[in-house]
């Protein structure tokens, strides 16, 4: 195991800004009358100006790293990292392509588990932090594998956080990658700003949102919609997920949550979004991340790893055409 070293300063960007804030790097930040009582006045006032510096350095890192794609969901539970890990696993099927996997899930960091790596320590050298590998052209970082104890908790405020998410992406050797997926966690807070603003130089490709049908989950998806609208990130598409089960012995498909108000082909329908498709519930899905084996390696004809493969196809047309 390694030592998590100490965050450098980050820029902190207000999630609760008025309308007509200047922004946290105007010289106005803080000052202005569109400050007055807005509850980050002080510390904006009183923060560094001007870009952050980290931003440099994150973009030299990513000038080998081809295509950069968040997967985003203001929900939690709806299948974000399960979806990541099979897009990587998808991807590193085809031998000629090189691809990574960055957890930022700080709080809450699955991707070990899904990957079968949580065994694994990240290791340092002169280039900087080595991503673990999990095949010979997938690798992954995480902060769960820089813990003593997998049941450790991870009690960070916001800029330790941002910190942390600026180490990954500057001082992590990811090398020529043709993909870099970045598996978020739910909401639309510290990890999240600091991702777009860090890549905001170097550029992101797309974001993929994820759902399940019912609108508790749909109504946090929305949310992710805005957030991505405010901060100039594409939307590739929605995905519904666990869009009913399907039976591993008899195939019949049963509906488990119920779409009350049209699911997320009412969403896309309202938002001008894309549907990339829908996953229908597979038991062995669970199984598999539990083990941290490959689902669609396992069980190809599931009508589950048919819809993931038509969807990744997909975003990789996409991010192709950009």
């Amino acid at each position: 195991m390694i030592a998590i070293h100490p965050p450098e300063a980050t820029k902190l960007v207000p999630s609760n800004a008025p309308e007509h804030c200047p922004g946290t790097e105007s010289e106005q930040a803080g000052k202005a009358d569109a400050c007055a009582g807005c509850p980050n006045q002080e510390i904006c006032a009183t923060a560094p100006k001007g870009p952050d510096p980290a931003i440099t350095h994150v973009t030299t890192r990513m000038s080998s790293v081809r295509r950069k794609i968040l997967v985003l969901s203001g929900k939690g539970g709806v299948g974000k990292s399960t979806f990541t890990a099979q897009l990587g696993w998808a991807l590193s099927a085809d031998p000629d392509v090189q691809a990574g996997i960055m957890d930022i899930d700080i709080c809450g960091p699955s991707m070990p588990t899904m990957l079968g790596i949580q065994r694994e320590t990240v290791h340092a050298s002169g280039a900087g932090w080595s991503p673990i590998s999990v095949t010979d052209n997938l690798c992954a970082i995480s902060v769960g594998c820089m813990l003593a104890s997998p049941a450790d908790a991870v009690m960070w405020r916001g800029p330790r956080k941002n910190g942390l998410v600026a180490q990954f992406l500057k001082d992590v050797d990811w090398g020529a990658l043709d993909y870099l997926l970045v598996d978020t966690p739910p909401g639309t807070s510290d990890e999240h700003l600091s991702v777009v603003n860090l890549l905001k130089e170097a550029g992101i490709d797309g974001a993929v949102l994820l759902t399940t049908p019912q609108e508790v989950a749909l109504q946090d998806v929305r949310r992710e919609i805005d957030f991505c609208r405010k901060v100039g990130v594409r939307m590739l598409g929605i995905v519904e997920n666990m869009a009913g089960f399907v039976c591993p012995s008899c195939k019949g498909e049963s509906v488990i949550f119920k779409p009350t108000t049209g699911g997320a082909e009412r969403l896309a329908k309202e938002t001008g979004i894309e549907l990339l498709g829908r996953v229908p519930l597979d038991p062995r899905i669970g199984k598999c991340a539990d083990y941290g084996e490959n689902f669609l390696d396992e069980f190809p004809d599931s009508p589950a790893s048919k819809a993931f493969v038509q969807i990744i196809d997909r975003i990789k047309q996409l991010v192709d055409e950009q």
